[in-house]
């Protein structure tokens, strides 16, 4: 009972808090307060500290107080890691099959490209859409064929739509003299040009190589197949850098300027633009001065 009445008498206690003047000592004003309220202050003021440092260590400072952020986060990160990885995982799976397909027309082993089966690859792979597959066009086909010596059976006239490509920036795969201007009419599907020996040739636009190999005709040959059906094709090299199935960036050194092939005259390279199906004029696009 003494503790409680002890207890009761100190909170009851009144002060009188005065504030002065420092110069003269005059009285300003004067604050009467108890135990109890002075109490009641530093407790709530206590409270909203606490709540305050509480909401900041869940927000704006949880990197530094929550002990869990980091876990969470790198369960976070691991997870997108996983499906970035399954994805490109599918893209590479994709893109080898398209390869062995391709590479499986230049042989004339098939004429179509087919989709790949759940059971080339050593481990189960998800279901997809059918609508992720590569499909070469006809187009693209009929340009493969010829390349291996057989006619093209595509019509040579040319798309009515090519204006948009005067807008594309294409990096010109070498300098140097125009000594064949295009002439499709005499079955010259593209311009040839002289330049110094041994002269690196780079490719117009990113792409990816769907020909590269020997052909009797015309020696060494580079094909890239570009986005919007454009296909671009490098003849008579001395040396090809790039495989099939090579995804290349514009203006990445893809073979070197040479003079092999039967249909050859001399060092040079031939260079074709192929849009739809359909020859274009390489010079109404490419600057090779």
């Amino acid at each position: 009972m003494k503790t409680i009445k002890k207890i009761s008498s100190i909170l009851k206690s009144k002060f009188l808090v005065v504030i002065r003047k420092e110069q003269d000592f005059s009285v300003i004003t004067s604050i009467n307060v108890t135990s109890g309220k002075i109490l009641a202050v530093v407790l709530l003021a206590f409270i909203l500290t606490f709540g305050f440092s509480l909401f900041l260590s869940k927000t704006l400072l949880k990197a530094w107080f929550d002990p869990f952020y980091k876990d969470s986060e790198n369960t976070a990160f691991l997870l997108q890691m996983t499906e970035t990885v399954d994805s490109l995982r599918m893209e590479v799976l994709k893109k080898d099959n398209y390869v062995k397909n391709i590479q499986k027309i230049i042989d004339g082993e098939a004429t179509y490209l087919e989709d790949y089966k759940e059971d080339d690859v050593d481990e189960p792979m998800p279901k997809r859409n059918p609508e992720m597959t590569f499909e070469p066009s006809d187009a693209t086909l009929s340009i493969l064929q010829e390349m291996r010596g057989t006619p093209l059976e595509v019509g040579m006239a040319l798309p009515v739509e090519t204006g948009f490509l005067k807008e594309v920036y294409f990096f010109p795969p070498i300098k140097g003299l125009v000594t064949a201007t295009f002439d499709p009419k005499k079955d010259h599907f593209g311009i040839d040009i002289v330049a110094k020996e041994n002269e690196p040739v780079k490719v117009i636009a990113d792409g990816m190589v769907i020909f590269s190999s020997w052909t009797l005709g015309t020696g060494y040959v580079v094909a890239v197949q570009h986005s919007d059906e454009i296909i671009s094709i490098y003849k008579h090299n001395s040396v090809i850098l790039k495989s099939i199935g090579e995804a290349i960036k514009g203006g990445e050194i893809i073979s070197i300027i040479g003079n092999t092939g039967e249909l050859t005259t001399g060092p040079h390279l031939h260079f074709e633009i192929w849009y739809k199906g359909s020859p274009l004029n390489p010079q109404d696009f490419i600057s090779f001065d």
